[in-house]
């Protein structure tokens, strides 16, 4: 997981993550989708946050090549829905094409439009998308270095199924206060011992942390 917030806890500035975004936290950001194999989120948030495809540069993608990867992370986006607007920058301002992964239930003429604008739609057994059957398509694409960027809905989701097993967590500096939320959210609490792993603090404030989920006989 990588998540930005405020001081005092807030996911968005102005409705949107961005505005909580500095420059350590943009470096940072380009460097773990240069690592992952996909970039997983969620639908509201690739609406909320206007998301394009990753485009790392002409370095990255050697380097990617060279680690035996894609050139390109995919984005793959979770939505039970297919509820996406085919014009949008996932679909319009990427180099590679999306992955929606969606459930059975979903409208026939949302998957046809999002097949017909370019992505690769996969509609799991169940009217919802599990964890297991969206760990299971990526898998199935050899997709297994997993970077999911939100919501906070899909975050409190892979916490509960115990599918979290790090988190890059960037503390902006600047307080926001208003409605805005956490960076997880579900219907009940799902406590998991974390490990510090990294501190690092930029000159503006900023804080990088890095948490790794703690196991029993871990080192």
């Amino acid at each position: 997981m990588n998540f930005v917030s405020s001081i005092d806890g807030a996911v968005t500035s102005d409705g949107t993550s961005g505005g909580l975004g500095t420059p350590a936290d943009r470096r940072l950001f380009t460097i773990l989708r240069e690592l992952a194999d996909v970039v997983v989120v969620g639908a509201a948030t690739v609406r909320t946050e206007n998301y394009g495809g990753a485009k790392p540069d002409a370095a990255a993608r050697d380097r990617r090549i060279r680690r035996g990867q894609a050139p390109v992370p995919p984005i793959a986006v979770v939505t039970a829905s297919a509820r996406l607007d085919p014009e949008s920058r996932l679909f319009t301002d990427t180099d590679i094409a999306p992955v929606v992964i969606t459930g059975r239930a979903a409208p026939a003429d949302r998957v046809h439009a999002l097949v017909a604008a370019g992505a690769e739609v996969v509609a799991v057994d169940d009217d919802a998308v599990p964890t297991t059957a969206l760990m299971s398509t990526l898998a199935e694409r050899g997709l297994s270095r997993v970077l999911c960027e939100g919501g906070p809905s899909l975050f409190g989701q892979l916490l509960r199924d115990d599918a979290v097993d790090e988190l890059c967590l960037t503390t902006s500096p600047v307080l926001v206060a208003g409605g805005a939320g956490r960076i997880a959210h579900s219907p009940s609490s799902s406590p998991r011992p974390m490990r510090r792993a990294h501190v690092l603090a930029d000159e503006d404030g900023t804080i990088l942390t890095r948490w790794v989920r703690e196991r029993p006989g871990r080192l």
